[in-house]
């Protein structure tokens, strides 16, 4: 049945989608100055965490150190709602430290709900988009009631909601995450605008009550004595007011599993969406990893003023009484008692080989993608999305040159180049693995790499860029001052080596030298280093990483350089590959879907040798 429209308004950028993708690109297109608007299902859910109430982990804790110093919010958010924090990864090197924070998830959501309405330039609308059109250079949001919004430039941020499908074992109906409505009308609009949509799946485990898990028998896992803030303008780091706590599965649960695994709709055939490959639900374990006698999974708090826990690990699509059965093996949940059930949600998104770096369609100019429509999994890969087409949809809006962030900039800017260029056979993950130059892309100097940019944009405001040039200098300063100032052997100092495991000095030495040793740290010296000036822990963190890795960062970088050059040879938009002589037939089709920008792009093409990229240097040479 058509509906009666009316003209409710017109925008320079709509942004569609209340999560985490949707209010980093309305914040950033708003705080760019363009008239914005957002809309979601459901005001209540603004910045909701449908699955682990966390920000960060390994690789994911880069992304939000990268957004903050872009001018991004989750981690100014995160910092203030952060019941537990922890940095993964100690016991390697720097490259793969990665914050992670437990957050109180009705406070995050209230918080950024109130950011969202107190935005200048900003309007928020509780509504459902049902379809959206173009005519001439304007596109048309319209919503289930008749309201027509217009607007210059439009980002899809829908998350799991494009028509999502839970499913509980034999039971599956259409909804989004946490019970809220689907956007099935916004999928069929989509699907006959001509977008090439596929279906994911992603799963959350039960919420169970706190007064019914046995906690005298398991782990504790307490947070950092020493926390440190996601965000760069965090003055005091967050308090821990919580601790996690660490169990196992046994052969019970297995056998419960085993026994039912034919009511699971994974395996019964009822689900067709490809599911996350590095966060599989309990019965995938099982099944994947048969020899495991058991597997790991966490308690914890969704909340400081609720009685709701997460099961971390023990994601499920079984039957209610299935998942029941199965929690009830493991000793620490013998009187369990479910407050939510776990689900699998199967939603669409798009082919992300359909975008382009700026997360512009290709096909569909002034229309862009962020966070889980474009293939990605996680509230950080979707909240960098978010920021990046929330940019470049205000830029474009102006007149402006786009953001595109080089492999070498960021994570972020891998993650891009990831999806746009690689595509992805499932829910994409960030992972430090996942970057060639995860040395240069470390946690502590993102705001080194990206800080320019973000004041640059005008995201970045001249308080908070002028106290990070101070923090700049402070280090260049105090790693020069090492690089020059000696010291001579003495027998309390030669007592620390020698007690460290490292040769006793026999004649001076630059501090810089000793803080190389790597039995040694810039912490350790400072008995014996009079002049050291005090300074803040961040700049002592890339003192120390800076002077110890110097030789690997400069080898690093001369492969950034390289790689640079290659990205410098831009190819026409409108080359046409067939024409391209002495390229193989895959190449050829490969090149022709993804049209690279430049030759990195192209060289990092599944299906395209260096003999195809030899040949298109030569063709371009001509």
């Amino acid at each position: 049945m058509s509906i009666k429209t009316y003209n409710a308004g017109s925008y320079e950028v709509a942004v569609i989608g209340g999560g985490h993708a949707g209010i980093e690109a309305a914040l950033a297109s708003a705080r760019l100055g363009c008239k914005s608007i957002m809309f979601t299902v459901t005001l209540d859910w603004i910045g909701n965490m449908p699955c682990n109430p966390s920000i960060g982990g390994t690789a994911k804790g880069h992304l939000v150190r990268e957004l903050d110093a872009l001018g991004g919010e989750m981690g100014k958010a995160a910092d203030k709602h952060t019941l537990q924090s922890r940095m993964l990864n100690l016991g390697k090197g720097p490259a793969v430290h990665s914050l992670r924070a437990q957050i109180d998830r009705r406070a995050y959501s209230g918080y950024m709900k109130h950011i969202v309405e107190l935005q200048e330039n900003l309007d928020v609308k509780q509504c459902e988009i049902t379809d959206i059109y173009k005519e001439g250079e304007i596109w048309h949001c319209v919503t289930s009631l008749g309201a027509d919004f217009t607007a210059k430039a439009v980002v899809l941020a829908t998350g799991t909601f494009l028509d999502g499908r839970i499913y509980v074992g034999e039971v599956n109906y259409p909804s989004g995450p946490d019970g809220a409505a689907a956007a099935k009308r916004l999928s069929d609009s989509l699907k006959k605008l001509g977008l090439p949509l596929r279906r994911f799946k992603t799963g959350t485990p039960a919420r169970v009550a706190r007064d019914s898990i046995d906690f005298s028998s398991i782990e504790v896992q307490a947070g950092d004595e020493l926390t440190v803030p996601f965000s760069f303008s965090t003055e005091t780091p967050p308090e821990n007011k919580v601790v996690c706590h660490i169990s196992y599965t046994n052969e019970d649960t297995k056998k419960v599993i085993l026994d039912n695994i034919h009511r699971s709709p994974l395996y019964g055939g009822e689900i067709e969406g490809i599911g996350p490959r590095y966060c599989p639900s309990i019965e995938d374990k099982i099944v994947r990893f048969g020899d495991k006698k058991r597997h790991q999974f966490f308690i914890e708090p969704c909340g400081e003023n609720t009685e709701e826990m997460y099961l971390q690990g023990l994601s499920s699509s079984l039957p209610e009484e299935v998942q029941i059965q199965l929690y009830k093996t493991v000793d620490c949940l013998k009187n369990v008692k479910i407050m939510r059930n776990a689900y699998a949600i199967e939603y669409d998104c798009v082919d992300p080989l359909a975008l382009k770096a700026t997360l512009e369609m290709k096909d569909f100019e002034g229309l862009y993608g962020a966070g889980q429509f474009n293939g990605s999994s996680g509230y950080e890969e979707a909240a960098a999305q978010g920021l990046v087409a929330g940019i470049n949809a205000a830029l474009k809006v102006q007149g402006r040159e786009p953001l595109i962030l080089s492999r070498a900039s960021s994570y972020i800017g891998t993650l891009i180049d990831d999806l746009v260029t690689k595509g992805c056979m499932d829910p994409y993950r960030m992972m430090t693995s996942r970057s060639e130059y995860r040395l240069l892309l470390r946690q502590d100097n993102a705001d080194e790499r990206l800080m320019p940019i973000g004041h640059e944009i005008g995201l970045i405001d001249e308080e908070t860029y002028s106290k990070f040039l101070t923090r700049k200098e402070q280090k260049e300063k105090e790693i020069e001052r090492l690089n020059s100032t000696f010291i001579g052997p003495n027998g309390k100092l030669n007592q620390l080596l020698e007690s460290k495991g490292t040769a006793p000095m026999t004649t001076g030495m630059r501090l810089s030298d000793l803080v190389k040793r790597p039995q040694l740290s810039y912490e350790m010296l400072a008995e014996f280093d009079k002049e050291r000036p005090e300074l803040p822990f961040s700049v002592k963190e890339k003192v120390e990483v800076e002077i110890k890795y110097e030789g690997y960062i400069a080898r690093q970088q001369a492969q950034v350089n390289e790689m640079l050059r290659l990205e410098k040879k831009l190819i026409p938009e409108n080359t046409d590959y067939k024409n391209v002589y002495g390229l193989r037939l895959e190449a050829v089709e490969k090149l022709n879907k993804v049209k690279p920008a430049n030759i990195g792009q192209a060289s990092r093409i599944s299906g395209v040798s260096p003999a195809d990229i030899s040949v298109l240097l030569i063709y371009l040479s001509k």
